[in-house]
C-alpha cells in the first residue's frame, strides 16, 4: 500500500514543514494508515522484519554478559536502493521512526541518530538516510541473577522514495546472559562501531564554537556565526527544531575567524528562546544544545511602527506609544459615539459650580476608563500567565458580548430619540451629568474602543505579551490615560470649557441626533455578530432587539399584568437568545469564498516562500473598524489588487473575528497580539512590517523596489 508524503504533528507544528498537499488527502492517508496499522502489527512480530523496501533486525550480542555495565544496542535498517529513512528531524515532510521497546532485564535509553544528510524532493528538504542505518540505543541489564533477557520493541516507520510506505511491526528478542563479555556476531560489532563513529560528539570538541546565533526580526532569519579553526573545511548545520528553523541547505559565509551560517525560519512561529544544532563537516558531526537566540532587526523599508522586539525597548518609550496610541482613539469612529454623548452632558453644565461640576466629570471619567484598562489587562495577564494565547479586543470574540453591546447600543439610542424615557435612566448610564454616569462612560469607552486599532498601539500591545506583569499593566494604564486625556483636559480647563457651546433648545434636537451613530454601531455589531457566529447571527440579535422594543412599548401599559408579561417576556428573549447563540457559535463553519484573498495556511505561507513567491497577510477581524476600513480603502480596490496579480503575490487574510490558535502564534511571532498587522514577504526573502493605517501608496513601494 502506497500513500503520499504524510506528516506527524498538529497543525501548528506544521507551519514549516511543508507539503503541497491537501489536509483532505493527509485525513484520507491517516485514515489508511491506521487500518493498515492494525493489519500489519498483527501480522509481524519476529527477531527480523521483512517489509516493503526495508529489512529490520537487531543488533545487539549474541549472548549477554553479566556484568551490567552500560552496553549499545542498536536497530538496523537495510534499505533498498534509492529509498531513505528519516533522522529525528524529518525535515519538510516524512517522520521519523519511532521506538518503544518493553523488557525486565534491559533498561534501554533514547535513540542516538547517526548525522544524517540532506534529502531534496522537488521544492521540499527532508533529512535522513538513504541507504542502511542504525539507530543505536545506551542499554543496561537491571536484573541480576536473570540468565536470559527478554526485549520487544514496537516500532513505526516510514521508508520514501518519493511516495513513502508506513510500516508498523513488534521485534521480539531472546538471548543468553552468562560470562563476563558480551559476545558479539563480527559482522553486527562491526555495524555498530561504524554507526558510533557517526555520532555527533560533544561541543566541547568542536573545531569552532557558536559565537552568537541570533534571529533577524526584519528578513526572519537565524544567523548562526562559528568562530575557530578552519581544518575541516565549510560546515553545515542541521537543527533539531524543524518548526522553527527551515531544513534547507543553509547558506554559508567564510570570515576571517570562522564561517556565519544563514538559515531561513518559518512564518507564524513563535521564536524559542534557545534551539538545538548538528554541526557537521569533513565526514564528523557535534552536537551544540540549547543555544541561546538573540533578537534583533527593526523592520525595515515602509515600515513606520514600531515591530523591534520588546527587549530592545524601554518600557518609558513603550508607556508613550501607549499613550499616543490612546489619544488618537478618541478619533476612531468606534469611540465617537460614545464621547459625543459624554460631550453632550458637559454642555448641559452650567451655572454655579459648574466648573467643580466639570471637574468631578472628568476625573470620574478617567477613572471609569483606567479602571476598566485595568481589568481588562488583569483578564489579559491572568490568561496569560496560565498558558493561553490572547489579544487586545478578546472580549469582542465573544458572540455573546457583541450581542451585549448591542442590546446596550439600541436602548441609548432609542432613549436618545425619545422612544422611552425611564426616568433617564439610560442616560444615567452612559450621558447624563452625574459621577456615576461619568464612570460608566469610562467604562462603554473602552470597551467599544477594541475594534479601533490606531498608530503607536500595536508596538506597545504586542510588548505586552511578553513584559512582566507590572510593565504589561503600566502599558495598559498609559493606553486608558491616553484614551482619557482629552475629556479630561475639556473638563478640568476653564480656558478649554470656555468654548464649549451654551446650553439651550438646540441640546435636544443635538440629543436626538446623537441617536443615529448609536444606531450605525448597532448596525455595525449585528454584522460582527453574523461574521462570529454565521447568518443566524443577524436574526438573532435584530429579533432580541424587536422583542426588547415590543416590551418597552408594552411597559407603557397602566396594567400591572401587561407589565408582568413584559418582564418575562425579556427574561425568555435573553434567555433563547444566548441559547440559540450557543448552538450556532458551536455549529459555524467558514463560508468559502471565490476571493483571491485565501486563508491562513501556515503551510501554504512556508511552501510559497520557499519557492520564491511573495506573501502579504492581512491580520484582520470583522469587529476591527481600522482593517474594515483599511480593506475598503486600499486592499480591496482593483490598483491594489491588480498590483498583487502582477507580482504574483500570494494574498493571505487571517481572520482572526472568532479566537484562532494559530493565527494568535502567529501574531506573537510578530511581536504583536492586536489587529490590524500587515505583512509582506518579498519574493527575495525578507519581511517587512507595514503600519496599521494603509494607504495604495505603501502598496505600491511594496513592488517598486523589485
Amino acid at each position: 500500500m502506497r500513500i503520499g508524503l504524510m506528516q506527524q504533528g498538529s497543525l501548528v507544528h506544521l507551519t514549516t514543514r511543508v507539503v503541497g498537499l491537501a489536509i483532505t488527502f493527509v485525513i484520507a492517508c491517516t485514515t489508511i494508515f491506521a487500518e493498515a496499522k492494525t493489519d500489519f502489527s498483527e501480522s509481524q512480530s519476529a527477531e527480523v522484519i521483512e517489509a516493503d523496501h526495508v529489512r529490520i533486525r537487531w543488533l545487539v550480542p549474541e549472548q549477554f554478559a553479566e556484568n551490567p555495565t552500560g552496553k549499545t544496542i542498536g536497530l538496523y535498517f537495510e534499505v533498498d536502493p534509492e529509498w531513505h529513512v528519516y533522522w529525528q528531524n524529518a525535515g519538510d515532510s516524512g517522520a521519523a521512526p519511532r521506538f518503544a521497546f518493553n523488557s525486565e532485564q534491559l533498561a534501554v535509553g533514547d535513540p542516538q541518530w547517526p548525522r544524517p544528510k540532506r534529502l531534496p524532493i522537488a521544492h521540499l528538504t527532508n533529512i535522513g538516510y538513504e541507504g542502511n542505518v542504525a539507530y543505536l540505543f545506551p542499554a543496561q541489564l537491571t536484573t541480576n541473577g536473570a540468565d536470559r533477557v527478554t526485549l520487544t520493541a514496537d516500532l513505526e516507520w516510514l521508508v520514501c522514495k518519493e511516495d513513502c510506505i508506513p510500516g508498523f511491526a513488534t521485534l521480539t528478542l531472546e538471548r543468553p546472559i552468562a560470562g563476563d563479555e558480551d559476545q558479539w556476531a563480527a559482522a553486527d560489532a562491526e555495524i555498530i562501531a561504524h554507526f558510533q563513529a557517526r555520532l555527533p560528539q560533544p561541543k566541547e570538541s568542536a573545531p569552532w564554537q557558536i559565537d552568537s546565533l541570533t534571529f533577524n526580526a526584519a528578513s526572519a532569519e537565524l544567523l548562526m556565526t562559528l568562530r575557530g579553526s578552519k581544518e575541516h573545511g565549510a560546515p553545515t548545520a542541521y537543527p533539531l527544531d524543524g518548526n522553527f528553523v527551515s531544513a534547507a541547505e543553509p547558506g554559508v559565509t567564510e570570515m576571517a575567524d570562522g564561517y556565519q551560517l544563514r538559515f531561513n525560519t518559518a512564518s507564524g512561529v513563535a521564536t524559542p528562546e534557545q534551539t538545538d544544532f548538528i554541526i557537521v563537516a569533513d565526514d564528523n558531526a557535534w552536537a551544540f544544545s540549547d543555544t541561546p537566540l538573540v533578537l534583533s532587526g527593526i523592520a525595515s523599508g515602509v515600515t513606520s511602527t514600531p515591530s523591534v522586539a520588546p527587549a530592545n525597548q524601554s518600557l518609558i518609550v513603550l508607556i508613550f506609544f501607549a499613550f499616543i496610541g490612546g489619544i488618537i482613539l478618541n478619533l476612531m469612529p468606534c469611540v465617537f459615539p460614545v464621547l459625543s454623548i459624554k460631550l453632550f452632558s458637559l454642555i448641559q453644565t452650567s451655572g454655579q459650580g459648574a466648573a467643580a461640576h466639570r471637574v468631578r466629570e472628568g476625573m470620574m471619567y478617567t477613572a471609569g476608563v483606567l479602571a476598566t484598562f485595568a481589568a481588562l489587562g488583569g483578564i489579559f495577564l491572568a490568561l496569560r500567565a496560565g498558558g493561553s494565547a490572547i489579544g487586545w479586543g478578546f472580549q469582542l470574540q465573544s458572540p455573546v458580548v457583541v450581542m451585549a453591546l448591542a442590546l446596550l447600543f439600541w436602548l441609548m439610542a432609542l432613549s436618545f430619540i425619545g422612544a422611552f424615557e425611564f426616568g433617564h435612566s439610560l442616560m444615567n448610564l452612559a450621558g447624563k451629568a452625574n459621577s456615576r454616569s461619568s464612570f460608566a462612560t469610562g467604562v462603554l469607552a473602552v470597551f467599544v474602543a477594541a475594534p479601533c486599532t490606531g498608530p503607536f498601539m500595536g508596538a506597545a500591545l504586542g510588548a505586552s505579551a511578553t513584559l512582566p506583569a507590572p510593565q504589561a499593566m503600566a502599558i495598559f494604564l498609559g493606553l486608558g490615560a491616553g484614551l482619557a486625556a482629552p475629556f479630561l483636559l475639556l473638563a478640568i480647563s476653564p480656558r478649554l470649557s470656555s468654548f464649549l457651546p451654551k446650553p439651550g433648545a438646540w441640546m435636544e434636537t443635538l440629543r436626538q441626533f446623537l441617536a443615529f451613530p448609536l444606531f450605525a454601531t448597532v448596525i455595525w455589531l449585528l454584522w460582527v455578530l453574523g461574521k462570529l457566529v454565521g447568518d443566524d447571527g443577524w436574526l438573532i440579535g435584530a429579533s432580541l432587539l424587536l422583542v426588547v422594543s415590543l416590551v418597552i412599548w408594552l411597559l407603557r401599559s397602566n396594567r400591572i399584568t401587561i407589565k408582568a408579561s413584559a418582564g418575562v417576556l425579556v427574561f425568555l428573549a435573553v434567555v433563547v437568545s444566548l441559547q440559540q447563540l450557543q448552538e450556532a457559535e458551536t455549529s459555524a463553519v467558514p463560508v468559502a469564498s471565490n476571493s483571491a484573498w485565501q486563508a491562513f495556511d501556515a503551510q501554504k505561507i512556508a511552501a510559497a516562500r520557499q519557492s520564491g513567491q511573495a506573501v502579504f497577510i492581512d491580520y484582520t477581524a470583522a469587529w476591527c473598524i481600522t482593517c474594515q476600513v483599511n480593506k475598503k480603502l486600499v486592499l480591496d480596490t482593483d490598483e491594489a489588487s491588480t498590483l498583487f496579480e502582477q507580482h504574483d503575490v500570494l494574498r493571505i487574510r487571517a481572520d482572526w473575528t472568532r479566537y484562532d490558535e494559530s493565527i494568535t502564534e502567529a501574531l506573537a511571532a510578530l511581536n504583536r497580539n492586536s489587529v490590524p498587522v500587515y505583512v509582506f514577504y518579498p519574493a527575495g526573502g525578507g519581511q517587512e512590517v507595514l503600519p496599521q493605517i494603509l494607504t495604495l501608496d505603501l502598496i505600491r513601494e511594496l513592488f517598486s523596489k523589485s
